[in-house]
C-alpha cells in the first residue's frame, strides 16, 4: 500500500518508447521516478497512482507468503534437522531461490493483471479499458486468452523474483546475524530497521542486472500487450514492436551488455534502492513485530 505508487511509476517509465528522430511529439512523457508520479498524479489524479493496488495486494498474500513463510522450513530442510549452529550463506541463498521460484510460480497471475491495470493509464483517449478491476480482468483474461494466458511471462518473472527474493531474505537473515553479533545490539526495531536497508542495498545490487529497464519491460511487454480490443490494433503493433530486437530474457541480457556495457545494468540505482530500501524496511519491519 505505501510503495505501489512507486510501483505504478516504475511500470510507466518501463513501458515508455523512446523518442525517434528527435520528433518533440515522441519525447519522454515521463522523466524520472519521482517526475512520474507526479506526472500521473497531476493528469489522471492522486487514485491512479494506486492503479492496481487490489491485484497488488493479491499478489503480496500468495508470493509473499509462500516466498517468506516457506523460507525457514525450507532452509531447515537444506541444512538438515541435526544441524548446529549458524546456517551457510549458501544455503540461505538456496532455501530464497527456492521459495522465491515457488512463490511467483503460484502468484504469477496477479502480477500481470497488476501490470495490465496500472498500464490502463497509457491507453489513448476514447479506447475503451479493457478491465473494469481486478477480478473483472482474471476473468477476461481467462475467458478470451485462456487460463494459460494467466501464466504469461513465467519464465523471466521466475528469474528476476527468485534472485531478488535471494537477495532480500539471505541478505537480511546474514546481516542481522552479523549485527547481533555486536555488542550492544539485540533483536529489536533498530536491528531490523537496519537489517532490512541492507537487505534493500543488495537486493539492487545483486538483483539490478534481472531487474534493469530492458529487461523489465521485456517482461511488461508480455503481459501487458496479449490482448487489446481490435480497435486499438495500432497500438498492439506500436508496443511489441517496441521490444523486437530481443528474443528472450537472455537475449535482451546478452544484447545488453554487449552494446552498453556492464554499468547499463545499474541504472537508475538510487531511484530503485528508494523503492526497494523502503519496501524492504516496510516489509521486515512488519514481520518481525
Amino acid at each position: 500500500i505505501c510503495t505501489i505508487p512507486l510501483d505504478t511509476a516504475k511500470v510507466r517509465l518501463q513501458l515508455q518508447k523512446k523518442a525517434l528522430g528527435g520528433d518533440a511529439a515522441a519525447l519522454p512523457k515521463y522523466r524520472g521516478l519521482l517526475g512520474t508520479v507526479g506526472t500521473i498524479a497531476r493528469e489522471e489524479g492522486l487514485a491512479a497512482l494506486w492503479k492496481g493496488v487490489i491485484p497488488g495486494l493479491h499478489r503480496q498474500c500468495l508470493f509473499g507468503g509462500l516466498r517468506i513463510g516457506m523460507y525457514e522450513p525450507v532452509k531447515n530442510f537444506y541444512v538438515g534437522k541435526d544441524h548446529v549452529g549458524d546456517v551457510p550463506l549458501t544455503k540461505k541463498i538456496l532455501a530464497a531461490l527456492t521459495t522465491g521460484a515457488l512463490g511467483i510460480t503460484v502468484a504469477n497471475p496477479t502480477d500481470l493483471v497488476k501490470v495490465r491495470l496500472q498500464a490502463e493509464g497509457r491507453l489513448p483517449p476514447g479506447v475503451p479499458r479493457r478491465y473494469s478491476g481486478a477480478l473483472n480482468a482474471y476473468s477476461t483474461i481467462a475467458r478470451q486468452e485462456g487460463v494459460k494466458a494467466l501464466w504469461t511471462g513465467i519464465g523471466p518473472n521466475i528469474a528476476r523474483n527468485a534472485i531478488i527474493n535471494a537477495a532480500e531474505l539471505a541478505s537480511y537473515d546474514q546481516v542481522k546475524q552479523t549485527i547481533l553479533k555486536i555488542p550492544g545490539f539485540t533483536d529489536n526495531v533498530v536491528t531490523h530497521l537496519l537489517s532490512g536497508l541492507g537487505a534493500g542495498f543488495f537486493a539492487v545490487c545483486i538483483g539490478s542486472p534481472v531487474d534493469v529497464r530492458n529487461l523489465y519491460r521485456l517482461l511488461y511487454k508480455m503481459v501487458e500487450c496479449a490482448v487489446i480490443p481490435s480497435s486499438s490494433e495500432g497500438v498492439v503493433k506500436s508496443r511489441m514492436m517496441g521490444d523486437s530486437a530481443y528474443k528472450s530474457t537472455l537475449d535482451c541480457f546478452i544484447k545488453t551488455l554487449k552494446n552498453d556495457g556492464p554499468m547499463a545494468f545499474y541504472k537508475g540505482f538510487i531511484p530503485n534502492f528508494g523503492r526497494l530500501g523502503s519496501w524492504n524496511v516496510i516489509m521486515f519491519l512488519t514481520l518481525e513485530q
